[in-house]
């Protein structure tokens, strides 16, 4: 079945989540100091955004942080704090349609799906433009961290604005234009943590940070630390970690290299994840793919060149083409690389079906149906999706076979 599972439709920035109402004032936690201040900033249709500007004690770089879809800004107040002491000049912001931003609040996901991908980029950038322009701030030296669905706002920002040299990545999603600029951007160094206990974030956040080139970027797992900005109150080394290599890329590292030309062949270190890919969107390269897929499993377990989502879709995407034996590699790659997902069995009974084996078809759809007792990470909704979509199958198939 097609999908996109429920990290995806939590965590994908270019999908969001409705918003939960904020528990607090996001004022609340700030401490009276001069040298923060809120701040007010024009979206380009004349929103009017709301964020919090920390000012450093002295002329350096600047971070800007983007909360997740269930909080407001007040979430990185610690750490904009901090990061101030530091030397970071920091701005964070409320979304539109959060916290004390103008903007409707919404009530279903596709209405909050178009205001992401429709005006959001423009917030971002308003954002950006107001915390260029403050005094001391060093605009070739700045990063941007994001949480949820403040991920993909954040690599986003790095597409449009080359001054961001950094980024931090908390339990979220990006496009497939992120994740092409990360790719094709090696002076762009990424950071990034997830929890295990988030779902399947672990596999999504190690695949994205495996894009990335540059020999500062990293992934950070935890065990049960939650999600995004969550994570910092159970794991109190996250935020010092985040902090020290902000500074390094920022303060530390060499960061005069322009970064508005695309990058030669030469100066870019491909990754296996770079490989894959290449191979399984090249016209005849889904078996070399899968040979890259066979070679890594047997020398790091731990690799991650797909998370189930991304391939799912993909292998959608080959079957609508009319490849449905290619179809067939690529679900089967994700059924041997997620055996507990019961989608990964009914995606690959349509691509049998799509072929004309009908046995296989239908022993994959009853495969699917036997996993979903035992699938923990999909949501009951969905499964019960999946759950339709095999019983179907299985019936069209077995009255095939007594006809």
């Amino acid at each position: 079945m097609q999908l996109i599972t429920r990290t995806a439709l939590v965590s994908v920035a270019i999908l969001g989540i409705a918003a939960a109402p904020p528990s607090a004032d996001p004022r609340a936690a700030q401490e009276p100091n001069d040298a923060v201040t809120t701040v007010s900033f024009k979206a380009p249709d004349g929103t009017q955004l709301k964020g919090t500007y920390y000012a450093a004690a002295k002329p350096g770089p600047a971070l800007l942080l983007f909360h997740q879809c269930n909080s407001t800004r007040a979430s990185w107040t610690t750490f904009a704090t901090a990061a101030a002491a530091r030397g970071f000049h920091v701005l964070t912001m409320d979304f539109r349609g959060f916290g004390e931003s103008e903007g409707p609040r919404f009530t279903n996901d596709q209405a909050q799906l178009a205001t992401i991908r429709e005006q959001w980029p423009g917030d971002v950038d308003a954002a950006f433009a107001f915390l260029s322009t403050r005094p001391g701030v060093d605009k070739t030296r700045i990063g941007a961290a994001g949480a949820s669905c403040g991920v993909n706002q954040s690599v986003q920002l790095a597409t449009r604005q080359p001054e961001v040299k950094a980024v931090v990545l908390l339990s979220g999603g990006i496009d497939p234009n992120a994740r092409q600029y990360i790719r094709n951007t090696p002076s762009l160094a990424v950071l990034s943590a997830g929890s295990q206990d988030d779902g399947n974030i672990v596999q999504t956040m190690r695949w994205i940070t495996s894009w990335s080139s540059h020999p500062a970027s990293k992934f950070v797992e935890y065990r049960d630390a939650g999600h995004g900005t969550e994570m910092f109150a159970f794991e109190k080394g996250l935020q010092p970690l985040m902090l020290d290599w902000f500074e390094a890329q920022l303060v530390k590292a060499q960061t005069t290299v322009p970064a508005v030309a695309a990058p030669t062949a030469a100066a870019k270190q491909k990754t296996v994840v770079d490989d894959f890919w290449t191979a399984l969107e090249t016209p005849g390269g889904v078996a070399k793919a899968r040979q890259i897929y066979d070679e890594v499993r047997k020398k790091d377990k731990k690799a991650i060149l797909f998370p189930e989502s991304e391939l799912n879709l993909f292998g959608y995407r080959v079957l609508q083409e009319g490849r449905a034996k290619d179809a067939i590699v690529i679900f089967q790659m994700n059924v041997d690389e997620y055996p507990a997902s019961a989608n990964t069995y009914d995606s690959l009974s349509d691509a049998y079906l799509a072929d004309g084996n009908h046995a296989e078809a239908l022993r994959f759809a009853e495969r699917a149906l036997e996993k979903l007792a035992s699938d923990k990470q999909a949501p009951e909704e969905f499964k019960q999706q999946v759950r339709t979509s095999a019983e179907a199958k299985v019936k069209q198939l077995k009255k095939g076979e007594t006809e």
